[in-house]
């Protein structure tokens, strides 16, 4: 997580209790989980009523990679084949123009989020701080009315964030 973010058990308790809206409470978990081996790396993920929707890790990125038919190799046979063009098509495209993302990039994102204005994280164009901002206590009804027009150039993943809070709402 880094120093920045503290421990995991306090940015949980940060998103699901302290920062998360009344009507999702209870309802949306982020977890962490780090294996040995990864060399630092984590698998974050988001669950909706037990039911996980969204991973965050190298290996969500790298598969998606794959599956859009990005990489040279199409199907790779070796972990080097497996990894081969990851870090280059990592800084070749950015978050704005793919669905999936890095743990990295879910901390900086989750840093960013806490470090600036609610206004600035529902307006952001990262989805990300997007993501942490729907789900945020401080948007209201008026704010979830005035954005949902904007919701349809939204990844798809990200609109089912949307949709869910303001169902709930």
């Amino acid at each position: 997580m880094g120093k920045i973010l503290g421990s995991w058990s306090g940015m949980r308790k940060y998103l699901e209790e302290e920062m998360i809206a009344e009507c999702l409470r209870g309802r949306v978990r982020y977890g962490c989980t780090a294996y040995k081996g990864m060399d630092g790396c984590r698998i974050f993920e988001v669950c909706i009523d037990g039911k996980q929707v969204k991973r965050f890790s190298w290996e969500t990125v790298n598969s998606y990679f794959i599956g859009e038919g990005l990489k040279s190799i199409p199907d790779p046979y070796g972990i080097t084949e497996y990894w081969d063009e990851f870090q280059l098509l990592l800084n070749q495209i950015s978050v704005q123009d793919r669905t999936e993302y890095t743990d990295e990039e879910f901390c900086q994102a989750l840093e960013t989020y806490r470090n600036q204005n609610i206004r600035d994280s529902i307006a952001s164009d990262h989805p990300l701080i997007k993501m942490f901002a729907v789900l945020d206590r401080r948007i209201g009804n008026r704010t979830l009315k005035a954005i949902r027009k904007s919701v349809e150039e939204w990844p798809e993943w990200l609109q089912e964030f949307y949709h869910l809070r303001a169902a709930a709402e």
